[in-house]
């Protein structure tokens, strides 16, 4: 499970870096591509701007899937207060924007497993497949924007993952 998600969230990383090398995140000393997981990082009283964080839900099974075949449900969510220049005024077109890009991300839906734990990652003998998103309405969070779409990813484990 560790695999698949950390595979997914760096493909997410890495496109985003080729997409749009100008949505970064300052964050503990080192400017990197605007998405993070949620449960790798510290507690925040307000959750960043014009980043995509990454929510793991849960895993499920499927009676109807291989035993193998693990489901995890994750949600990206994102919020915007618009620019600064146009003092806000074009919040509604950042989280258009933003919807794009998620959506570009997210295609093509598939990516070779790769083991983070060793340097440089080494290759597995399956994929990470994940579904189109299912977006969820705006809300209007004081000044800001936020969505949340759903995707599900699914990784067959493999002999020796926990």
């Amino acid at each position: 499970m560790q695999n698949a998600q950390n595979t997914f969230y760096m493909t997410l990383r890495n496109r985003l870096a080729t997409l749009n090398p100008n949505r970064t995140i300052y964050l503990r000393g080192i400017t990197r591509p605007g998405i993070l997981v949620e449960s790798n990082e510290l507690v925040l009283a307000e959750p960043y701007s014009n980043v995509f964080i990454l929510r793991w839900l849960g895993l499920h099974y499927d009676p109807y899937l291989p035993e193998l075949l693990q489901q995890m449900e994750c949600e990206i969510e994102y919020l915007t207060e618009g620019t600064t220049a146009n003092l806000g005024m074009d919040r509604g077109q950042m989280l258009a924007e933003m919807d794009a890009e998620l959506t570009a991300l997210l295609s093509p839906n598939a990516a070779t497993k790769l083991n983070y734990a060793q340097t440089p990652p080494t290759e597995m003998e399956t994929q990470v497949f994940w579904t189109e998103a299912t977006f969820k309405p705006v809300k209007v969070v004081r000044d800001r924007l936020l969505r949340a779409a759903t995707v599900f990813v699914f990784s067959y484990q493999e002999p020796g993952e926990l």
